[in-house]
Formats: structure tokens, C-alpha cells, sequence
């Protein structure tokens, strides 16, 4: 919208507006606005929650020292995701396609959570959609992107190869190319490519949500990963970036650097509340949301399989429930104390500040080896 107006419209009027043109400037911008709005409403936020009694329910097999946390105002998820949207809306160019895409999965995901806390608000205990429910509607959404996708890689915007890290050459086509030419087949066509979409937004969805469990945990992350995706999305919609990394070359996604960047400010601008001891959790409405995002981003710019290193701490989270779950089942026994991991280094001893600052570090690392791969080819 001041893209629009400042640029678009003025430059002509006042050249200096000429700055609003360039990505960096307005990143830049859309990550302060964020930050700012989450810092100034969030107070307003937290009170309007508390005069709600809309509290968190703590489950009881849990540790038992998370119960002293009963009764904090949550579905913070709220703040998180109008601090995300305004300011992109406010700096990106919205005829961009790519960040119309993530601003309605973002707001999508935003709504199964909202159903998902709101229910557990009306039941007053810490259970809300069906577990098979919650995943039907991830599911639906993530199929919808997929098609989308599809379609723009009709029209020559979009491409269903896989950009494989350490590797120049090998870029396998998720699209079965010996049916593209039967329009009758089509849909069978890319199905491989529609089930790798699903299972990556809804893996990064889910992944996100099971590390909210601990005061600033999963945020903290968060601002890792987006930042991540920050420089990926610049760097794969700069032009001679993208050739100097042999990288697709993908112009319109430069644009969702904006977005990025205002995940980013907003994420910090609700760590200040959520730190230990938090104020306010994120609930489902800002974990699915947040997982969405990011799992949509890395689908539109082509690392999905390079995800899993950006978002290290959550894929280790996600990874140690269905080990924990599978042994379980098969063996009658618990490879962890308890999962998600966070909670075992919590039963062997280690306070709760010590494991936020630990995944932290450990999500910065891995982070960072993410963005190292992008030379190792």
C-alpha cells in the first residue's frame, strides 16, 4: 500500500521516493514496523486476553513445574500474525502473486489454530480439534498452494524441480514427465509433487507447534529460520546472485524478502513478552501460522530440501516425538524421558532458561550451515 503510494504513485513528484523501490529499504521497514506493533499493541493484547480469562491450559502429564503456568493469557498467535501481515501489506508490492500466496496460507493456518485454542478455551482443558481433524484442514490448505503452483508453472512462473543441496546438476523433476503431454492425466502428473508439497507445509507446520512448549522457545527459532529465509529470498530473486550461487533464477521472489523480514520483526517484537517467564504464549494461532509460513516460503523458492538445516531445532523436536511414539508402539518402551525433546533435557536436569538458550544456539548453527550450502555444490 506505501509501495504503491510512495513509489509508484509519488517518485515521479518527489524522486527521493526512488528508495522505495529498492527490496533491502523496504525489508528493512516492514521488519521495524513489525517489531514496533508487536512491542506497542502487545500490552493491550495481554490485557484483552486476561479480562477474556482466555488462559492456557497445561496438559498433566507435562513436568509438573510447567503447572505454575496455568491461567496465562494465550493465543498470542494473534498479535504475532497481524504484526506479520499489516506491515507486508504496508511495504510489499501487491501485485506480486508470491506474497499474496503466503499471506492467505499464513492467515489459512492462522485460522485452524484459532479454531483449535478456541475450542480448548470453551472445553477448559488442553483439548481442542481432533488430531485428525486439525490435519485434514493442514492437508486441504497445503494441497490448495500445490495446485496454485501448479498452475504458475503452466503459465512458466514457477518450476516443480528440486534444487538438491551440495549438487549443480542433479535437479530431479517432481512432475511425471510422461504424462505432462496427456492434459487428461494431468492431475496424476503431479502428484508426486502435490503429496512433497503437502508433507513439507504440514511437516513445518506441525514441527513448529510441538516446540512451543517452553517461554520463547519456538519464537526465538523462529527468528532464526526467518532470518534464514530472509537472505534466501533475496539472493534467489537477485539476478546475478542467483547465478553467481547457480540458483533458479526467480525475480518475483524477491518480493517475499519483505514478508520475511516482517516475520522476523514481529517474532522479536512478541519474544519481549514471551521470555521467560512468559506473559503471553502464541498458542496454535501463532505455531501453525508460523509453521506455514515458513514451510509456503522454502516451497516457493525452491528449498524445501535445504528446510530441514534452516529449521534444525524444529525437525529434531518433530523428529523425537515420532521416535518416541514408534517405540513405543513397538517396543513398549521410551526412548526419551518424555517429548518433545525439550521436555527430556528438562527431566535430566537442565533448568528451563538453560534449554531455550541452548536450542537457540543450536538453531543459529544450523542455520548458518544452511547458508554455507549454498557455495558447497
Amino acid at each position: 500500500m506505501l509501495y504503491w503510494l510512495l513509489y509508484q504513485k509519488l517518485h515521479t513528484l518527489f524522486p527521493p521516493f526512488r528508495i522505495f523501490s529498492y527490496i533491502t529499504f523496504r525489508t528493512a521497514f516492514a521488519s521495524l514496523t513489525a517489531l514496533f506493533m508487536g512491542m506497542i499493541v502487545g500490552p493491550a493484547i495481554i490485557r484483552q486476553l486476561r479480562e477474556f480469562q482466555i488462559g492456557q491450559y497445561i496438559r498433566e502429564e507435562g513436568p509438573a513445574a510447567h503447572q505454575k503456568k496455568a491461567g496465562t493469557p494465550t493465543m498470542g498467535g494473534v498479535l504475532i500474525v497481524v504484526a506479520i501481515i499489516v506491515p507486508t501489506l504496508l511495504w510489499a508490492d501487491l501485485t506480486n502473486r508470491y506474497i499474496w500466496m503466503v499471506v492467505l496460507s499464513t492467515l489459512a493456518f492462522a485460522a485452524i489454530g484459532f479454531s483449535d485454542d478456541y475450542l480448548k478455551i470453551v472445553h477448559h482443558r488442553n483439548l481442542g480439534l481432533t488430531g485428525r481433524s486439525k490435519l485434514g484442514l493442514q492437508i486441504a490448505v497445503s494441497v490448495i498452494i500445490a495446485v496454485v503452483l501448479v498452475a504458475m508453472q503452466a503459465v512458466g512462473q514457477y518450476s516443480t524441480h528440486l534444487m538438491v543441496p551440495f549438487v549443480k546438476r542433479f535437479r530431479p523433476d517432481l512432475a511425471i514427465g510422461s504424462l505432462l503431454q496427456m492434459p487428461h492425466l494431468w492431475i496424476v502428473a503431479f502428484l508426486p509433487f502435490i503429496f512433497f508439497v503437502v508433507l513439507v507445509i504440514v511437516g513445518s507446520s506441525n514441527a513448529v507447534n510441538l516446540t512451543d512448549g517452553l517461554d520463547g522457545l519456538a519464537i526465538g527459532c523462529t527468528i532464526v529460520a526467518a532470518a534464514a529465509l530472509t537472505v534466501l529470498t533475496y539472493v534467489s530473486g537477485h539476478a546475478r546472485f542467483a547465478e553467481y550461487l547457480e540458483l533458479q533464477k526467480m525475480p518475483q521472489v524477491a518480493e517475499l524478502t519483505v514478508f520475511c523480514g516482517a516475520m522476523v520483526g514481529s517474532s522479536i517484537g512478541f519474544l519481549w513478552y514471551n521470555a521467560h517467564p512468559a506473559e503471553i504464549f502464541m498458542g496454535d494461532v501463532g505455531s501453525l501460522a508460523l509453521g506455514g509460513a515458513i514451510g509456503t516460503v522454502a516451497v516457493i523458492i525452491k528449498q524445501e530440501l535445504l528446510l530441514p538445516f534452516i529449521g534444525g531445532v524444529f525437525v529434531l523436536e518433530a523428529l523425537s516425538v515420532i521416535l518416541q511414539v514408534g517405540s513405543y508402539k513397538l517396543r513398549k518402551k521410551r526412548i526419551f524421558k518424555m517429548a518433545p525433546l525439550h521436555h527430556h533435557f528438562e527431566l535430566i536436569g537442565w533448568s528451563e532458561s538453560k534449554v531455550i538458550v541452548r536450542f537457540w544456539i543450536a538453531a543459529l548453527v544450523f542455520a548458518l550451515f544452511a547458508l554455507t550450502t549454498l557455495k558447497l555444490r
